[in-house]
């Protein structure tokens, strides 16, 4: 790497920043294709911004080398509930699958096949910031196949048990009730104010 080199990124992420306030399409366009990661995913939400951004643009970076572009491809996927976010929910990186179960969330509506995904993380994954999130995301979908789910993160780690019992909002039955009941007595404060939250 030349001397010069780390000026030219800096000036090319300046650009593409400038790009997103700018109204200049095409430079942030052409800057999705940049070797500098960072680059990347400063065009994305340039592109967000400008409010040009298409889905398709974020299918073609699901699978960019860089976490923090791929991070970023989740967090916007978010508001285009037509991106494949199986891949997502797949990356190797705990983050990514973080924010692609958030984004899941936030779609509502999921296929049969990214709930069942959603159900395994929160039910199995090592990392409990993706349990966590897997929780959040069944409460948010309110599909009655992920209740097992919610129930069992009902069990887990204090922050997870957080989520999941908030998760359990949409859902009514003796399962359900008995969760709260045990969530009212648990030794964590938060997930006992989350269970009082409930039952107001």
């Amino acid at each position: 790497m030349t001397e010069q080199q780390p000026h030219r990124d800096l000036d090319r992420r300046r650009s593409v920043v400038i790009a997103g306030h700018t109204g200049d399409v095409d430079h942030a366009l052409a800057a999705l294709k940049d070797s500098d990661p960072v680059v990347r995913e400063l065009a994305l939400g340039a592109l967000h911004r400008l409010g040009v951004l298409r889905a398709e643009q974020l299918s073609e970076l699901v699978s960019d080398a860089d976490r923090n572009v791929r991070r970023r491809v989740a967090e916007l996927a978010a508001h285009h509930p037509e991106v494949d976010l199986m891949p997502l929910l797949n990356d190797d990186d705990p983050i990514v699958v973080e924010v692609a179960l958030w984004a899941c969330g936030e779609h509502v509506t999921v296929t049969d096949e990214v709930l069942e995904r959603i159900i395994a993380l929160t039910t199995t994954d090592e990392d409990p910031l993706v349990r966590e999130a897997g929780a959040a995301a069944l409460g948010a979908i309110g599909d009655d196949r992920g209740l097992d789910a919610i129930l069992a993160a009902c069990t887990d780690k204090p922050a997870v048990r957080r989520r999941a019992v908030l998760a359990l909002a949409p859902f009514e039955g003796d399962q359900v009730e008995a969760a709260i009941d045990a969530a009212l007595t648990d030794r964590d404060w938060q997930v006992r104010q989350a269970a009082e939250d409930l039952r107001r």
